[in-house]
């Protein structure tokens, strides 16, 4: 199945999905966000996929938000105009986080493939999955900071378990923009590899090969033990975000880096 923003074959087992704009660096638009969400629905009704291999084609990974969607909410628009993101719409996600929280719901492993960069809600994509290959020159960043917002695509949830809450805080903060080396010293990649699609078809062909029973009850058990009150954490980067869209700092966070100017705080 091939939509014009996600790719997905399976074969043997494993599925490969790719994302498909790649002349946007696989930025998150309305298009991409229904079809990621569409992809990984056919996936769990699919009983005999074993495991997953998300990538994205072209330059990078995922950027992050589509420009447009961002500017729009500069306007009083929503991120998503077909959504109601207020509302837990699947499960105790909004349809935002569920786009990552879909992948660690998935009831098989799911290995992220990264490349290029993967900033905002690419960086959360990838942190849903269950594993994370990065290639050696990929770039990351919770980079909301930067557009005077927070992450709101069940980042803050994920980063908790890999990373320490100094180094989460920093980067939240800050919207440093920082390399795959530091991932993996963070603890966001599992490995860097060269070429880590191939890498990540490998190691799923590998999974694949093990019990389907063993692997999907490994998966209920490892999410138990690491999902703790997610449902409260979930809601929260909801709220937080709602109270920031369309202020005056988060607008002149737009405005400032679209001009390439220094931004012109406002101090209630």
């Amino acid at each position: 199945m091939t939509t014009d923003r996600v790719s997905l074959s399976i074969a043997n087992g494993v599925a490969d999905i790719r994302l498909n704009r790649p002349d946007k660096l696989n930025a998150l638009d309305p298009d991409m966000f229904t079809a990621i969400a569409d992809v990984g629905a056919q996936l769990a009704a699919n009983p005999k996929v074993r495991a997953v291999v998300l990538s994205g084609e072209g330059q990078g990974f995922c950027a992050g938000l589509d420009m447009e969607r961002l500017i729009a909410t500069t306007e009083g628009e929503s991120i998503l105009p077909f959504a109601d993101l207020g509302q837990r719409t699947h499960g105790i996600a909004n349809l935002a986080q569920h786009l990552v929280w879909l992948w660690r719901e998935l009831p098989v492993p799911v290995i992220a493939a990264v490349h290029g960069i993967a900033f905002g809600g690419g960086f959360q994509l990838m942190l849903g999955a269950d594993i994370r290959y990065l290639a050696p020159r990929t770039r990351l960043a919770v980079i909301e900071a930067k557009w005077g917002l927070v992450p709101d695509m069940a980042g803050t949830q994920l980063m908790r378990h890999l990373a320490r809450e100094d180094v989460v805080r920093e980067l939240t903060y800050t919207a440093r923009v920082f390399s795959a080396d530091e991932a993996l010293g963070y603890g966001f990649a599992t490995r860097i590899v060269e070429d880590p699609r191939v890498a990540a078809l490998e190691t799923a062909r590998a999974i694949a090969d093990r019990s389907p029973d063993a692997i999907r009850s490994a998966k209920r058990l490892l999410n138990l033990a690491a999902d703790r009150d997610a449902a409260t954490a979930l809601a929260a980067e909801t709220a937080e975000q709602a109270l920031l869209l369309g202020t005056p700092n988060h607008v002149e966070a737009v405005r400032a880096n679209l001009e390439r100017r220094a931004p012109q705080w406002s101090f209630a």
